[in-house]
């Protein structure tokens, strides 16, 4: 029997209370992923656990890493049962990493598998599972139903023809699966060659002939605008950090014409060359009434090796200690002299910096909005329970917790989602114990709606998703 029950990670009545009775109830608003819209629209059945599991997973993949499996197993050519089998293997040895947690969870509410998954178990799992994975309970719209999702945005670059969002529109009337505009490659100066190549790109999906940065800008408003119409709501951008000068204070245009020509950029050309298209950008959320998105403080690609080997988002990006307050107050700050900050969520990576993320979030609220500026739910490595827990505190202890959006995958695994309710688990467990500690009231139909705003009601107002 699983060590996982229906008290999983609740220590007090008040707790059990809360999550039974409150959050556990709520149907969840995943507003940041990076599911495939293909496999959606196509209502993909997975071939097998490894499949549906392993492909694409750097959080497992660096566990076995860590563990001393041969990279074959890994991202190689192994058969997918001996992938497996690792995995299992490897399992029994993450202790006290999410990933045990995770794993055994998603056993359990996908495939009826109570028991821990190790090397001994490995086969008769991968058989139990791969056929639960062949009915149309399992497919991926009915991995989705069976967790109560209602809304799915996934993370589409600007050139991305939506085509399959458009499908599921039309096929799927109680699932609504939106894009979100994720424009980092249009201001990925550094690589001279792929970013002429994505002009290119640009230039073709547009019809706008890209010559100087007034049409380049015209093209990516082109883009929002498509993306408008197809549902979109919400834009997001992953960067190390944020950067502000002047405006003004370097010519754009002049540092356009070298990128056109394929000459290097000095560090701060590169900068300013993503601050002003970031305002240029930001601007235009605004005026659509879009909710913008900052992923911070990612030091990626650090094994250049292995980067060569394999390509990026394989598991050998970090945690980067960035100066974050002064650039990103005064970015924020830039749009909000105009009055064109829109809806805004920060998410931190970097845990030390998480009280400057919290109190940076409260400079910018107001306007008769509710939590206008979010500090973002715990991001990448940082959702674990001391991740998250953190992350509440900072928020509590800086800010209205109350107001919190609340969880996300932010996975590329249909698997993925009762990381929702091991959030709502600990969200209700650090109330409970506040409770008895004499640290709130127990006033469980107060907390129970406080709980349930932050599962989903929070989100369902805050995007505004028709």
């Amino acid at each position: 029997m699983s060590f996982i029950n229906k008290d999983f990670l609740l220590e007090t009545s008040y707790a059990t209370e809360l999550y039974h009775d409150f959050a556990s109830k709520m149907p969840i608003i995943d507003y940041h992923n990076h599911l495939s819209p293909e496999q959606i629209a196509s209502n993909h059945k997975f071939k097998n656990l490894t499949e549906a599991w392993l492909d694409g997973d750097h959080y497992k993949w660096r566990a076995m890493r860590a563990f001393g499996v041969e990279e074959k197993y890994i991202t190689g050519d192994a058969s997918d049962i001996d992938k497996f089998v690792k995995w299992s293997e490897t399992v029994p040895y993450t202790l006290r990493n999410p990933l045990y947690h995770w794993t055994h969870l998603e056993l359990q509410r996908y495939f009826g598998i109570d028991e821990p998954l190790s090397g001994a178990n490995a086969k008769r799992v991968f058989e139990a599972a791969g056929q639960k994975l062949s009915e149309n309970t399992h497919s991926v719209q009915g991995l989705l139903s069976q967790m109560k999702v209602e809304v799915v945005c996934t993370t589409d670059d600007p050139t991305d023809s939506l085509e399959h969002h458009k499908k599921i529109r039309e096929d799927k009337d109680n699932l609504k699966v939106l894009p979100s505009f994720r424009p980092d490659k249009a201001y990925a100066v550094e690589d001279n060659a792929a970013y002429k190549a994505y002009l290119e790109k640009l230039t073709d999906v547009t019809g706008i002939e890209i010559t100087n940065y007034h049409d380049f800008i015209e093209a990516l408003k082109n883009r929002i605008d498509f993306f408008h119409a197809n549902g979109c709501r919400l834009s997001d951008h992953g960067l190390a950090q944020l950067y502000c000068f002047d405006q003004g204070e370097y010519d754009i245009e002049y540092i356009f014409k070298k990128i056109l020509s394929v000459k290097d950029l000095t560090i701060t050309e590169i900068q300013y060359f993503k601050f002003e298209t970031l305002l240029h950008l930001c601007r235009e959320y605004v005026g659509l009434g879009w909710v913008q998105q900052f992923h911070l403080g990612a030091l990626r690609n650090v094994n250049k090796r292995m980067l060569k080997a394999l390509g990026p988002d394989t598991g050998f990006d970090s945690i980067g200690d960035f100066d974050q307050a002064k650039n990103l107050g005064g970015f924020l700050s830039t749009l909000d002299l105009t009055n064109q900050l829109a809806k805004t969520v920060l998410y931190n990576l970097n845990p030390s910096y998480n009280e400057v993320f919290a109190t940076m979030a409260g400079n910018f609220n107001g306007e008769n909005v509710k939590g206008k500026v979010q500090f973002g739910s715990g991001w990448w490595y940082n959702d674990q329970l001391d991740g998250m827990e953190k992350q509440i505190n900072a928020l509590s202890n800086m800010g209205l917790l109350s107001c919190f959006v609340g969880m996300l995958t932010d996975s590329r695994s249909f698997l993925s989602f009762p990381r929702h309710e091991y959030f709502r688990r600990l969200l209700c467990n650090i109330l409970g114990n506040d409770i008895k500690k004499g640290l709130l009231p127990n006033d469980i139909p107060l907390l129970g709606k406080i709980v349930q705003d932050i599962s989903y009601n929070n989100a369902k107002d805050y995007f505004d998703f028709e």
